[in-house]
């Protein structure tokens, strides 16, 4: 089903396509895995949160990631193959027809012994995980974010990046609730409450991000 979220751009769309089109492109399997997601509708970040992505990776070489939304695998192959071989990700899913993608595109591009895929529900899976994670990467049901902020939180390492996805809900965010459709009102309200505790609490540092569907950067504030 094609998902009206992706195709809603919410900065000037000449400038979005010059992101999308001008920044460097992936080659080789990633590459190709990025094209045909684009052309089936598949739901991967957009060009421009890959090269913001791939970016900040190699600024802060992080070693131990945690993934929440595996999907097919694509944003976790783009981390593996932006880092060093050492660099350990763990990424969690629930829906089976995402699985066996992510495992076989994870196969494709040699990536078993790096990546770990966590099958099930992230709200039980968040609970049983140790870390530290020192850098997190959310992108996974918007209404979920405000539930597993906690956990991710509590993962995080002390000098560790959340980033999380998709959270202007085609820019559509701010809007009174009243105009949102009835069946994006609870993802509204969640989506909300995430970003007023994201964006206010004392404990957090934090920055938004005009990318894609809106991205935002958390770190925790040292005490």
């Amino acid at each position: 089903m094609r998902n009206e979220m992706m195709y809603r751009p919410i900065i000037n769309e000449d400038i979005l396509n010059y992101l999308r089109t001008e920044q460097k492109q992936l080659t080789g399997s990633l590459g190709e895995l990025e094209e045909l997601a684009h052309e089936n509708g598949v739901p991967v970040i957009p060009h421009e949160t890959v090269v913001f992505l791939q970016f900040l990776l190699k600024q802060k070489q992080p070693k131990n990631i945690l993934e929440i939304g595996t999907a097919i695998g694509f944003s976790a192959s783009l981390m593996a193959e932006s880092l060093s071989k050492e660099t350990q990700i763990t990424t969690i899913d629930r829906f089976p027809v995402m699985i066996e993608k992510a495992k076989a595109n994870f196969a494709k591009l040699g990536l078993d012994d790096q990546v770990t895929l966590l099958e099930g529900d992230a709200a039980d899976l968040l609970k049983t995980l140790e870390g530290p994670f020192d850098f997190i990467f959310m992108d996974s049901a918007k209404s979920k974010y405000i539930t597993f902020l906690p956990e991710c939180l509590r993962l995080l390492s002390d000098d560790g990046i959340l980033m999380v996805d998709d959270i202007f809900q085609a820019g559509t965010v701010l809007q009174p609730i009243e105009e949102i459709p009835r069946k994006n009102r609870a993802i509204h309200r969640k989506l909300n409450e995430f970003l007023e505790v994201v964006t206010k609490s004392p404990d957090l540092s934090s920055t938004l991000l005009p990318l894609g569907d809106g991205v935002a950067l958390i770190s925790k504030n040292k005490i």
